[in-house]
């Protein structure tokens, strides 16, 4: 699998603080709109790095991408303390904001990973009018699979009483590979650069991972609620899952009327397992959509 060996932005992208009536928001952006902008939202314990493989193919093709660290996430400041600010209603209004300081008065097209996708469906159903499209990438209807909530909850008990860096030393001795595995083969998310990877989980809000662990274990069934709004939409995940099973993704992508695509060689992150084929995948659903609006 591919991939990125560190968080430095690749060539010819930029990263900066995106300012919106809702605070300050670190992004990296790269690429001119000559087809469109594309708004990139991570998942869980994740941050705008985990979308660095795609930017490159996805100017090439056209397209801006402006991924962006949500509130409490890596680079983008948040409350340490105070659950209250991560509410999804509160997240997907500061996704709305985002969008309103990303966009050129065109809509944007809004791809979400796992978390980031329910948080992109909250806020398109909140507004749709900023958005062209929206791909949820390895992002399922409801609660995450019964395993995942399981970890989930180990680790929000765990921040109740330990420090983020205990933690983190916690996980990483659970994680440890045997002497016969490769250095990174414990590593999660694709990413390789251990150094990186803990200088992201410390600089992560505690109250925002509860929270937002707490709405992954509870989230209900929106599918028809999002089905209802009239938006091309792209299901888009690996081949293998044990976030959301493949056959939930599957029938999620059935009941929106949404483009699938799997990737293979790819699991819960094909942006960063197999990043060169989730960009075709995504600059092909794009290309179509705008071809079919132009023959209307």
């Amino acid at each position: 699998m591919s991939r990125p060996p560190t968080f430095a932005p690749p060539a010819g992208a930029t990263a900066r603080l995106l300012r919106t009536p809702r605070g300050e928001f670190a992004v990296i952006e790269a690429g001119t709109a000559v087809k469109g902008t594309v708004l990139l939202v991570p998942g869980f314990t994740g941050s705008k790095e985990d979308f660095i493989a795609l930017h490159a193919p996805l100017a090439e093709a056209g397209y801006r991408s402006v991924a962006v660290d949500g509130r409490g996430q890596f680079e983008s400041p948040g409350a340490e303390d105070d659950e209250a600010p991560y509410a999804q209603a509160e997240l997907a209004k500061d996704l709305l904001a985002q969008a309103e300081a990303v966009r050129d008065g065109t809509p944007l097209h809004l791809v979400g990973h796992s978390l980031g996708g329910q948080i992109s469906r909250a806020a398109l159903l909140l507004d749709a009018s900023p958005f062209a499209s929206l791909t949820l990438m390895a992002s399922g209807p409801a609660q995450i699979s019964a395993g995942q909530q399981e970890r989930v909850k180990l680790l929000r008990d765990a921040l109740a009483v330990m420090t983020m860096e205990q933690v983190w030393d916690a996980i990483q001795a659970m994680d440890a590979p045997e002497p016969e595995e490769t250095e990174t083969g414990a590593l999660d998310e694709g990413l390789d650069d251990r150094a990186d990877l803990r200088r992201r989980w410390l600089a992560t809000s505690p109250a925002q991972l509860i929270a937002t662990g707490r709405q992954l274990c509870a989230e209900p069934d929106r599918v028809a609620e999002l089905a209802a709004v009239d938006l091309p939409k792209h299901v888009l995940s690996g081949e293998r899952d044990d976030t959301w099973p493949i056959p939930v993704l599957d029938d999620m992508a059935v009941r929106l009327n949404a483009h699938r695509t799997v990737i293979r060689d790819a699991e819960h992150s094909p942006n960063t397992d197999q990043p060169k084929a989730t960009a075709d995948a995504l600059i092909g659903f794009w290309d179509g959509t705008a071809r079919r609006s132009a023959a209307g």
